[in-house]
């Protein structure tokens, strides 16, 4: 007794050494990104500007003049249209290149480096909800920039759905277009770092078409680390709930032949489930998932501390025993 109640207690001690705190943002899509939205509102003054002339740096730092086409942000009469801006930086261009110039209001306006930019891009940004918008209303206007041509553009929708909770993307689920999406995901094409956002959004969104279409990716032979896996399966998850689990557990994490790297990324989505399911796929079901994964000598540790976490006491004799 006395040694089942040390296993407990460091099972329950796993908890805060192990386990970090729920995620803020996109839980696949990376890091949080500064976003052109979030540039645009911390400028004082914003310039959409033309390219005139430039000078390479020959010993010193070059210069650059441009033009004001428009003030985007800020005072109006900060700069008047066809006003001269020169800029102690050399930047590449032609005659007519558009950039954006970011401003900070002291005694003059000290510019930032200059971003090129199209006309798509300026309106995109210029046209995109405020910042103090609701997190929701703003997604549902970058979303379908996610597939722009423009790939700045396109990078940046990226970048705010990278930095939106997920609580927040559940909650565009009607405003997203499943057929779009599914396009996206079934293109070979599409960027590898995408895949995890858009299986989340078609797991929102999709069908049981969507699910077979999603669960033929997920099996599909992968050279190296499967990039957006982990996401993949999790929207799988979300939209075919515990059949599609069955279905999980047979081609991963019951899979001897599996690569540990596929492994992982499905015990990632259980995590997920556990956190975000809202219920499509039940406690006791994830825990017999996870579970199953303690015969695998490179993710033992790790499942204990889920198991601790989730309250799964029912594998102490079994890990009294390995132990």
């Amino acid at each position: 007794m006395l040694f089942r109640r040390l296993i407990a207690c460091a099972l329950a001690a796993a908890l805060f050494v192990t386990v970090s705190n729920p995620v803020a943002a996109c839980p696949y899509c990376g890091g949080p990104q500064k976003t052109l939205s979030e540039e645009f509102a911390g400028a004082d003054v914003v310039a959409l500007v033309q390219w005139k002339a430039g000078r390479a740096p020959t010993g010193m730092l070059g210069s650059t003049t441009f033009s004001v086409v428009e003030i985007a942000r800020g005072p109006k009469d900060a700069l008047k249209k066809d006003e001269q801006i020169k800029i102690t930086k050399y930047q590449t261009g032609k005659k007519g290149d558009l950039f954006l110039l970011f401003g900070t209001q002291g005694k003059e306006i000290e510019w930032n480096s200059p971003l090129e930019v199209s006309e798509t891009t300026y309106q995109y940004i210029v046209q995109a909800p405020s910042l103090k918008a609701p997190t929701p209303k703003r997604l549902e206007y970058f979303v379908k920039f996610l597939e722009s041509s423009d790939q700045l553009v396109s990078n940046d929708a990226f970048g705010e759905f990278a930095n939106a909770p997920y609580e927040d993307i559940v909650k565009i689920k009607r405003k997203l277009d499943r057929v779009k999406i599914g396009r996206w995901l079934a293109n070979p094409d599409t960027l590898p770092n995408r895949l995890a956002l858009y299986g989340l959004l078609l797991g929102l969104c999709g069908n049981e078409e969507d699910s077979r279409m999603m669960l033929a990716k997920i099996n599909q032979p992968a050279a190296g680390f499967p990039l957006g896996l982990d996401g993949l399966i999790s929207g799988y998850l979300v939209l075919a709930g515990e059949k599609g689990l069955d279905a999980i557990d047979k081609s991963k994490l019951q899979n001897k032949q599996a690569d540990f790297s596929e492994i992982y990324a499905a015990a990632q989505a259980l995590r997920f489930m556990w956190t975000y399911g809202d219920g499509r796929v039940s406690q006791d079901r994830l825990r017999q998932s996870m579970r199953g994964l303690l015969d695998h000598p490179d993710l033992a540790d790790l499942v204990i501390a889920d198991l601790a976490r989730w309250e799964d006491w029912s594998v102490l004799d079994r890990l009294m025993k390995a132990y």
